[in-house]
């Protein structure tokens, strides 16, 4: 029988799709699921978006650009410029969904048996992607009795080795909701201008910040034109996830003109979704001031409705629509699996992402999971209630 290669033996299964077979099952016997476990929004995506594909007048649906269409990076571009990000349309690889901006990153800097230090909890597909790469993730551990502050820069700097080729953010984070502020950021300059390395920032969800804070993002920083790098993604900020549609930015040619063989290796992004995300792009600011209020209002709902739960220990997002909270359980794969096969509360349970899957250090987030506060708050609160009703069985 032929052989499984090692690096697909060891790549992680998605905490976030892996109970997905279960969930299915659960709604065959006519369970009502609701789904707490997947950044999936439930916001309408903007019209302006789903008009330019419905009323385009293309004859011949032909390849765009391996870096996507000039029209849509210079129009990218005006974007980031007005948040104060100055590049131009030749600093954009448009990929195919942040996954693969964060694929064609990790190989251009990175070679087999090299490492990237990440805070963690970290987004899932990091592991994923190194180990697709043949690169060791170096955790740095962040605490949710700290609600997942950065550590102290000396953290960093101890992990810090010849391998060691980028250090990797998600600001602002997902799964746990933290933002950087600007002094952290400052921090991690002088790390990376220090050790001669990358800066990677996924900041697909900069829009959505809380509280009356400010996101700061690394290319708004002077000094770190060689070695600043972004991900970015439509699939949050319009609520566009099914386009598939992400990019990377840096001012670093040599990466770009690195990167750009791996995006012609790949041929091209697709040219609807291209095009739905170039019109997306003049969205107006009273959208997406409406989307953060009632992320805000969702947030708010679920922590304290959360806290009512003896037991459950939840860090408060300060941006993106996550959070993660610590059960009183001792597994929470097993009881994330449990919920949805052999329980239901009022012919209805609920689907969370346990948190193990969002750590490289064995043991780590076994209690806890992560929940996407992508519902209603009507949904929100009755989704805390299934779950308060299943801790109380599950014990049993």
């Amino acid at each position: 029988m032929p052989l499984i290669s090692k690096k697909g033996i060891q790549m992680p299964e998605s905490p976030i799709r892996k109970l997905v077979p279960f969930a299915e099952d659960a709604k065959k016997r006519g369970v009502n699921v609701f789904h707490l476990n997947i950044g999936q929004p439930d916001i309408k995506t903007p019209q302006i978006a789903l008009d330019a594909v419905k009323n385009n007048t293309i004859k011949t649906l032909s390849y765009a650009r391996s870096e996507g269409s000039e029209e849509y990076r210079i129009k990218l571009a005006n974007y980031y410029r007005n948040k104060s990000m100055h590049v131009s349309a030749n600093n954009i690889i448009a990929t195919t969904g942040g996954s693969e901006a964060l694929l064609f990153t990790i190989g251009s800097i990175t070679d087999p048996g090299d490492e990237i230090i990440i805070p963690e909890p970290f987004y899932a597909n990091y592991n994923g992607f190194s180990t697709a790469s043949g690169v060791t993730v170096v955790p740095v551990i962040s605490k949710i009795e700290d609600n997942f502050e950065l550590p102290k820069i000396e953290e960093f700097e101890k992990l810090i080795t010849k391998k060691t080729k980028a250090i990797l953010i998600c600001n602002p984070g997902n799964p746990t909701g933290y933002l950087y502020s600007k002094e952290e950021i400052e921090k991690l300059k002088q790390i990376v201008l220090k050790h001669d390395l990358f800066l990677i920032a996924d900041e697909v969800y900069r829009e959505f910040t809380y509280d009356g804070l400010e996101h700061h993002s690394i290319m708004s920083f002077d000094g770190l034109e060689e070695n600043a790098i972004i991900i970015d993604s439509v699939s949050k900020r319009y609520s566009m996830c099914g386009a598939r549609i992400g990019c990377i930015v840096s001012k670093n040619n040599t990466f770009i003109k690195t990167a750009i063989k791996f995006a012609q290796a790949r041929l091209s992004p697709p040219t609807y979704a291209l095009l739905a995300s170039e019109a997306a792009l003049d969205t107006p600011q009273s959208y997406f001031d409406e989307v953060i209020d009632e992320y805000v209002e969702r947030r708010d709902t679920l922590i304290n409705e959360l806290q009512k739960i003896e037991g459950i220990k939840v860090a408060k997002p300060k941006g993106a629509f996550y959070c993660i909270a610590e059960l009183p359980v001792n597994d929470s794969d097993d009881f994330a699996q449990w919920l949805l096969e052999k329980f239901n509360h009022n012919n209805e349970t609920v689907m969370v992402a346990p948190a193990s899957g969002f750590y490289s250090t064995p043991g780590e987030g076994k209690n806890q999971v992560r929940i996407a506060y992508v519902l209603n708050k009507k949904n929100l609160i009755k989704s805390v209630e299934i779950l308060a009703e299943a801790l109380k069985k599950y014990k049993n």
